[in-house]
């Protein structure tokens, strides 16, 4: 119906003003005396769509979230549940159910780390670029591999060729890992590692290095993302099939609870299912359901929770909508503290407190007019900010173009100091919390997830749905969804489906094939000094290890042998990536995505 002929709001019924849900008496006087005056004079209609769009059934304005979930014109004590109260729903920050934060004291005591991602070309300019960082304020690093290296590839592998050092820094080996951390002391910085199928071949590297640094392994800390899950579901970047990258992960967690205890040994990745398309809640509910089943196969293993849980860590995406995305975070801690002590049986608190990375949503930043994307990065570092990371990674202005260069690392670097030092938001904890709108939405939020588990518990678990399509067909339906919308500009994107300019192409950071040339360089050097006969012999006995049938202990849990020594001794005898991750692939053989309809 268009808006022209819709009936007075005065002469609606009081549940159409309020969508529903029941009003009290004050409410009921509100909208007759105030807002349906106010909505005959102005009909409302969502900011910059036009005329007519966006619009339901009966021709009222639709309101929604970037995940196109409905918002209400007003939230008041009447949107919370009947038993609402401080004390049940929300708690005190540092106290269970953590909806406020894990730290009693918020940021008030320690800001959040403030970890820039990066890497790019060859190990000798990341390394460059790690001391730029860290001169100019980084609290940590977070290191990019290039594709050939994701993929557990050398530089000189055929399937490497056009990729190397393109879309992060080339690692093949133990001495590109030396170079890249190169006079930076890692038992004082904090290192980040976006690696997921040959994760424990990286984390063998990066101990390594810490190991001929001096360092004690039991004092540095850091994360490997290590999350194989998300990659079926989301990023596709998976060598094995499921069954044995899950075994690969549970050794890390095995070796870490007990030779790196400061370590995070997995980042449950929600970020790149939201780049893939999916809405808040899809990213809550699958991540938080990833960390379920990865504990599931940690205790069939006949791990204790309480041992290796409070080192699982995950990592969300903060997008455009600024509620949205501070009510999924609150959401988080809630339901992943009823996970690990009413499901797991968890009893340490420990164990409990859900730690979490954030980065700014590459996705959402447009090649056009890219420094608009400095404004939209401030946005959503300021609503991770306010959710309750404990580290942060903001993407620079020229994401959707190339790697950053210096300058545009540097003003995303500047972003988070300017929240930090500037904005006032980290003197008090969770400074939004108590808001009828939030609470609503954390709300919402907490039993949508709780919803999804059920049917994937249903489904016998996520590796099960997996394989069924279920996880990726829900991203995909959503990612449709969102373009649709902005191609309707029921969704207004700046510069992108309005607001559109000429301008002409910033300058941005290229890398050619010199770094390819060098890495196969530095490879063939490589294997002409170093022990070929020695290589062997420990490729030869991970595949053993691999290969070995787990076997069922007397309390039911079943044993493998764990890789991850046998990992960390090819790596000393400077075996590459590609060779350890084909001695692996000999074993395990490589994975094909199977077509869901």
């Amino acid at each position: 119906m268009p808006p022209e002929n819709k009936k007075s709001v005065a002469e609606s019924p009081i549940q159409d003003v309020f969508e529903g849900r029941q009003p009290s008496a004050a409410e009921k006087e509100w909208a007759e005396k105030t807002l349906a005056p106010a909505l005959d004079k102005a009909p409302e209609r969502p900011i910059g769509a036009p005329t007519g769009v966006n619009l339901d059934e009966q021709g009222q304005a639709r309101f929604t979230t970037v995940s196109l979930a409905p918002i209400r014109r007003l939230y008041t004590p009447a949107d919370l549940p009947e038993d609402w109260s401080y004390e049940k729903y929300l708690g005190y920050p540092g106290q269970a159910p953590f909806t406020r934060g894990i730290h009693a004291s918020g940021y008030r005591g320690k800001l959040w780390t403030m970890r820039q991602f990066s890497g790019f070309a060859s190990p000798e300019e990341t390394n460059e670029r790690y001391k730029y960082l860290l001169a100019h304020g980084g609290g940590g690093l977070s290191v990019a591999f290039d594709l050939p290296t994701l993929m557990g590839y050398d530089s000189d592998h055929p399937a490497s060729e056009g990729e190397v050092g393109k879309c992060g820094v080339a690692v093949d080996s133990l001495e590109d890992m030396e170079i890249i951390f190169d006079g930076i002391d890692l038992e004082k910085t904090t290192v980040s590692m976006t690696i997921n199928s040959p994760a424990s071949v990286l984390w063998a590297m990066y101990l390594v290095v810490a190991e001929k640094q001096g360092a004690d392994w039991k004092k540095i800390s850091g994360t490997i993302q290590n999350d194989i899950l998300k990659e079926y579901i989301a990023q596709k970047e998976y060598i094995y099939p499921p069954a044995p990258s899950m075994r690969l992960v549970v050794d890390t967690f095995e070796f870490g609870s007990r030779y790196t205890p400061r370590f995070n040994t997995i980042s449950i990745s929600g970020y790149h299912i939201r780049e893939a398309g999916s809405t808040a809640l899809q990213e809550l509910a699958f991540t938080l359901y990833d960390g379920v089943e990865y504990v599931e196969w940690a205790r069939r293993r006949g791990l204790d929770v309480d041992e290796f849980g409070p080192r699982l860590s995950f990592f969300f995406n903060a997008h455009n909508d600024f509620f949205e995305e501070i009510a999924k975070y609150r959401a988080a801690r809630k339901v992943w503290y009823r996970v690990m002590k009413e499901r797991f049986g968890a009893r340490q608190e420990r164990t409990w407190l859900m730690r979490f990375h954030t980065q700014t949503a590459g996705v959402s930043l447009p090649a056009q007019q890219p420094l608009n994307n400095i404004a939209r990065v401030a946005l959503q570092a300021l609503a991770a900010v306010l959710g309750g990371t404990q580290s942060l990674h903001t993407d620079s202005y020229d994401e959707a173009l190339a790697l950053p260069t210096a300058e545009a690392a540097r003003i995303a670097l500047r972003t988070q100091q300017i929240i930090a030092y500037e904005s006032g938001v980290a003197q008090t904890v969770d400074p939004l919390g108590g808001s009828y709108f939030l609470e609503r939405l954390t709300l919402d939020m907490e039993r949508g997830a709780l919803d999804y588990f059920d049917k994937m518990d249903a489904m016998g678990g996520m590796v099960k749905a997996i394989e069924r399509g279920y996880p990726q067909k829900e991203i995909a339906e959503s990612a449709y969804q969102f373009q649709r919308a902005a191609e309707a500009r029921e969704k207004i994107v700046v510069g992108v489906n309005d607001f559109t300019i000429e301008e002409e192409p910033p300058h941005i950071l290229y890398i050619d094939e010199t770094v390819a040339r060098q890495q196969s360089a530095k490879l063939k050097a490589l294997r002409e000094r170093r022990s070929n006969d020695e290589v062997r012999r420990r490729l030869e006995a991970l595949k053993r290890a691999a290969a070995q049938e787990p076997k069922a202990t007397g309390n039911g849990a079943v044993c493998n042998a764990n890789t991850m020594p046998y990992i960390i001794d090819a790596v000393r005898a400077y075996a590459t990536v590609g060779e350890i991750c084909d001695a692996l692939r000999e074993v395990y053989g490589t994975y094909t995505e199977v077509s869901v309809t």
